[in-house]
């Protein structure tokens, strides 16, 4: 059986500049604790939301308007038997000109259908990716926690 990872693709009346500013820009639109710095590559955060979900992401890739990675150095979801499904993942933000707008693909490499978490992580990734980041690239607000 072939592995997929859970992929999401939208469009952004904004530049890639603006775009990659605001992926970077990850207590704005990622609800939850983040403790750590995300803007430079090899700095390391931890986000937190309650007592469900506990990641560390390593910053692997910073291409300025053009793509962002965080590699997942462990992580501890307690809703799964499988705890640490997220370690050694890669989450991937994707940015290319498409005309006036900028496209945003954003990739969680490794979490696939076969994964325990496949269908509530890639549920609560569709309301931060399409939802609330999509919103902040849009009106440059910050957005709530849409778990609440």
């Amino acid at each position: 059986m072939k592995k997929t990872n859970f992929s999401v693709t939208f469009l952004a009346d904004r530049t890639p500049d603006e775009v990659f500013a605001a992926i970077s820009d990850v207590r704005r639109w990622w609800s939850g604790d983040i403790d750590g710095d995300t803007d430079r590559v090899g700095a390391e955060f931890t986000y937190r939301h309650g007592d469900a979900h506990r990641s560390r992401q390593r910053i692997t890739d910073l291409v300025a308007g053009r793509r962002v990675v965080w590699h997942v150095v462990d992580s501890n979801l307690s809703f799964l038997n499988h705890r640490n499904e997220w370690t050694g993942t890669d989450i991937v933000f994707d940015l290319s000109k498409k005309k006036a707008k900028t496209e945003v693909r954003f990739t969680h490499v490794g979490l696939s259908p076969q994964l325990e978490c496949y269908d509530s992580c890639s549920s609560a990734w569709g309301m931060l990716i399409n939802g609330n980041l999509r919103k902040l690239i849009a009106t440059g607000e910050v957005q709530p926690d849409p778990f609440e």
